[in-house]
Order: structure tokens, then sequence, then C-alpha cells
């Protein structure tokens, strides 16, 4: 079964710092668009960054610029998000997504992910 494994979540402070790491099952994912996606409580899953497979073009959503990145190493056939300055509105579900070779763009914000994990918790509360 293709799937993804995250790991890492926690609970920490506001302003705290979390490593979150995506590993995959069935599949090479150094081929593979990658994407970190969250779910807040009674709300939708949103993409929060995502990183692609060919030049290594990122995207983050407008509020966590500047305090997330995402990263790959390919050795080691993992990915990352390391978020910094976290805060309470971080809080949530994060899952990591794969997209196919295939089904690829430069534009991974637009592509469809297709594998998933269980999710990891972040809780960022006082």
């Amino acid at each position: 079964q293709l799937q993804t494994m995250e790991s890492g979540g926690g609970l920490v402070q506001p302003g705290g710092s979390l490593r979150l790491s995506c590993a995959a099952s069935g599949f090479t994912m150094k081929y593979y668009t990658v994407g970190w996606f969250r779910q807040a409580p009674g709300k939708e899953r949103e993409l929060v960054s995502c990183i692609n497979n060919s030049d290594g073009g990122t995207h983050y959503v407008a509020s966590v610029k500047g305090r997330f990145t995402i990263s790959r190493d390919n050795v080691r056939d993992m990915a990352y998000l390391q978020m910094n300055s976290l805060k309470p509105e971080d809080t949530g579900i994060y899952y990591c997504g794969a997209v196919p070779p295939a089904l690829s763009s430069r534009h991974c914000a637009d592509d469809e992910y297709d594998y998933w994990g269980q999710g990891t918790q972040v809780t960022v509360s006082a």
C-alpha cells in the first residue's frame, strides 16, 4: 500500500519550534512532489507548504511564510517541515501528501495529492 508516515508532532509553547518528518511506504519519495497539509479542529484540511519533484520549487501559505521551511533529503528519502515561531493557530493534525511523478507539475500548490499518512498532532498552547 502506498502511503506516507508522519512523525515529529507534539505539544509546544507559543514561540517554540517543531520539525515534522515524512517517510514513504511503498514508493520512492524523491521522485514525488510532497506537500504538508494541516487540519484544525472544525476546519477543512489546507495546504501549508509543498515542494515539487523537479526543480525544488516551493510554496507556502501566507500565514506560515517566514516561519516554516519545507525541505527534502533525497539520500534518506525523507521530507521535512521545520516550524518556528509557532502560534496557537498552527494547532492541528499535520499530514504529508505525495503526488506521483507523472502527475507532478512545477506548481506544487496546483497538484492533486494522492498518497497520505495518518497525520501527526501539533498543539501550540501555553
